[in-house]
């Protein structure tokens, strides 16, 4: 989609408005380009009305002081750029999107700290499931000899198995339950974001 750029009078003011909207090009470029596109002409659109009815007769004074109140691209549009990719998270189930919804929501809440911490466990059985391939006898889901309490799930050396008197106890099936782990936590992370999402849209309106 071409989107038509401002013309202005003084090449002070053009200049100003090309570098302006270039740091909002930078700050949204991890979003898709439907809505780089939307953010885009939004604030070009913005800019356009605001200079309409700009009464004065200085050009670069009219447009700084609209710049000025719309703020920062770098900051004003963190939590757009979060929340743009919170929604394509959520719509496309792809994990590369929800860890970067993640990422870039990490200081919005306490509640993407827990997120965040839930997808470091997938990636970590994800993890295990590698090891267990190249270290089958060393990886698993570790128990005391003497009751049912899990001691270690992950990697533990012969010696550290004899020393705290432990066994792996669940062999050949332990890549399937890590599969079915990672399955059950991708959908509950997924389901609670878009659950989150559904909250914060209710909160604005």
């Amino acid at each position: 989609m071409r989107i038509e750029d401002i013309k202005f009078e003084q090449k002070a003011s053009q200049r100003i408005y090309s570098d302006y909207m270039k740091r909002i090009k930078k700050a949204t470029a991890s979003l898709s380009k439907i809505s780089q596109d939307d953010i885009y002409m939004e604030f070009n659109s913005h800019i356009f009305e605001a200079i309409q009815h700009k009464s004065q007769a200085n050009e670069i004074d009219s447009l700084l002081d609209i710049i000025e109140k719309l703020g920062a691209p770098e900051e004003v549009l963190k939590p757009l750029v979060a929340d743009k990719k919170l929604e394509q998270a959520t719509r496309t189930f792809n994990p590369v999107h929800v860890f970067k919804a993640l990422v870039l929501n990490f200081t919005n809440g306490i509640s993407y700290v827990f997120f965040f911490v839930l997808y470091l466990f997938l990636f970590g059985f994800v993890f295990l499931i590698f090891a267990k391939i190249i270290n089958p006898s060393l990886v698993g889901l570790h128990m005391k000899d003497d009751s049912f309490s899990v001691f270690v799930l992950g990697i533990m050396s012969q010696e550290d198995k004899i020393k705290n008197h432990t066994h792996e106890v669940l062999g050949y099936w332990f890549i399937p339950a890590m599969l079915l782990a990672i399955v059950v936590f991708y959908f509950l992370i997924t389901l609670l974001l878009k659950f989150k999402k559904s909250i914060n849209q209710k909160t604005l309106s």
